[in-house]
């Protein structure tokens, strides 16, 4: 049976995921079951990390796949952690030299 089957007519098959996401010395990680079909937008929206982050704006995130930028619509499979992606506000080689 492949993973976008049903086991039977009522019972939706359930997919298990993660999303992760790091800002300073905060990690956030959530494990979800999710349907079968579910995007890595709606597994971020459903995680909590709009609760936990309010600043983020969901919309304007990078998002990724196992270190893959994927795009929001991207239907997960099971075992897929979505990584979201902060913007980079500072240029690295600016804000702390070039290192030599």
């Amino acid at each position: 049976m492949s993973g976008a089957e049903r086991r039977d007519s009522e019972e939706p098959v359930r997919i298990h995921v993660a999303v992760a996401y790091v800002e300073g010395t905060e990690h956030f990680w959530r494990g979800l079951e999710v349907p079968a079909g579910t995007t890595a937008a709606q597994a971020v929206a459903e995680s909590g990390l709009q609760q936990r982050f309010p600043h983020l704006d969901l919309q304007q995130l990078k998002l990724g796949v196992f270190s893959k930028p994927v795009k929001a619509d991207r239907e997960l499979e099971d075992g897929d952690r979505v990584e979201v992606y902060r913007p980079i506000i500072a240029d690295p080689e600016a804000a702390g030299g070039s290192g030599a």
